[in-house]
């Protein structure tokens, strides 16, 4: 039901009744205390705004000390100070940080078939961080702790990119936010909020500490395949040497008229080569830039190095969880395995292993099919070092 009424599409609020769950498994506020005061937190991993406005860094930020002089540290009891005078803290990237959030944000990527990333905001009672704005992401608001009262209005642009950010249309936003809200409600621990992007959103805390996670959902779009589809007749049409020739000696750039026909071939040649793309092309272009966003299972570099070593026809090999994989043929007779961001070059003798590996997702060495122990040994070694593959602690 929520892919068919709601994704992309309009708001839904769900209470904590519904959800079965608090969110402090996820993050709760001695949680926030700890990455605040003693994880070594730098500036890109928290901002400070009050009223509206985004605090500077370095009213927050100093260097660590003997032996950790990097300025850019976060400051406790700068941030005590702050919090207490009623400035918002948002801890960002949250989903590189914090162990229960960085399972569940790979996981719900996986899921959803689309890059997620997490931040917390923790608004001191009665003030409110940030003024009405839209996200150019879709986001699900997850309340930890305390209560806030959340107003949602109707967009004034409908599934905004990434280049149309809200403070482009700071006054249409103001004017909007005016009006009539679709959601006007307060959110308890429990609570969710789904957001499509685009949607106007601004929320107070009320009389206690307030705490919410906001799941932001970088939803892969049509534009995003538009923008691979451009890339590569930018890419072809370079073989074009009508578009490759000079423009005449003495033009004049200050008179259209007198590029016109020039402009005029260039859009027709343009034209002629996106007839040519080859849309699997763009859609493996597509897979790539998104895959490059999602990061699978963190792999332990000491103890799988060891484990790689060791590696015996017994041993458990784990395909890394989280990774997404895929096996083409090559020309000259081998094998490709995309896996993530990176493609592997193998011998095409080892398709069957792989094939089994891919498909059941664990196996013990001796048994990858098509293999001789020692040879089987030699395939699971690069697995494993090349992070494709785990082997299980015991």
């Amino acid at each position: 039901m929520f892919a068919d009424e709601y994704w992309a599409r309009r708001p839904l609020l769900t209470r904590a009744q519904d959800t079965g769950n608090s969110f402090t498994d996820l993050l709760d506020l001695a949680a926030v205390d700890e990455l605040l005061s003693t994880r070594g937190l730098r500036a890109p991993f928290l901002r400070i705004a009050k009223d509206g406005a985004v605090v500077d860094t370095k009213r927050f930020t100093t260097s660590g000390g003997a032996g950790a002089e990097i300025a850019d540290q976060v400051s406790s009891d700068a941030v005590l100070r702050l919090f207490a005078d009623g400035s918002t803290v948002v801890l960002q990237g949250l989903h590189r940080l914090w162990p229960p959030l960085i399972e569940f944000a790979d996981q719900l990527a996986a899921d959803l078939g689309h890059p997620t990333q997490v931040n917390a905001y923790i608004t001191p009672p009665s003030s409110r961080g940030f003024s009405p704005h839209y996200d150019v992401h879709d986001v699900f608001v997850l309340q930890v702790a305390g209560e806030k009262h959340w107003t949602i209005h109707e967009p004034v642009l409908r599934d905004p990119l990434r280049t149309q950010p809200w403070n482009d249309r700071a006054a249409e936003v103001a004017a909007a936010a005016g009006r009539e809200p679709v959601i006007d409600a307060v959110l308890r621990p429990g609570d969710a909020l789904y957001l499509p992007r685009g949607f106007l959103h601004s929320a107070v805390a009320l009389g206690e500490i307030s705490a919410h996670l906001t799941i932001g959902v970088h939803s892969v779009t049509r534009w995003a395949a538009a923008e691979s589809a451009l890339d590569l007749v930018r890419t072809l049409a370079t073989e074009d040497p009508e578009l490759r020739g000079s423009l005449p000696l003495g033009l004049d750039l200050g008179d259209p008229a007198s590029v016109r026909d020039d402009v005029a071939a260039v859009i027709a040649g343009l034209q002629e080569w996106l007839g040519r793309v080859d849309p699997a092309e763009v859609a493996d272009r597509l897979r790539a830039s998104t895959w490059a966003q999602v990061r699978p299972e963190p792999v332990a570099p000491l103890a799988q190095s060891a484990a790689a070593a060791a590696l015996e026809p017994d041993s458990v090999l784990r395909l890394r969880r989280r990774l997404r994989c895929t096996l083409r043929d090559a020309a000259d007779g081998r094998i490709t395995l995309v896996a993530g961001r990176r493609s592997h070059s193998f011998p095409g003798d080892v398709r069957p292993a792989l094939e089994a590996l891919l498909d059941v997702g664990e196996l013990k060495v001796g048994d990858l099919p098509g293999l001789e122990p020692a040879d089987g040994i030699t395939l699971a070694r690069r697995l494993v070092t090349e992070a494709i593959a785990t082997v299980p602690a015991p």
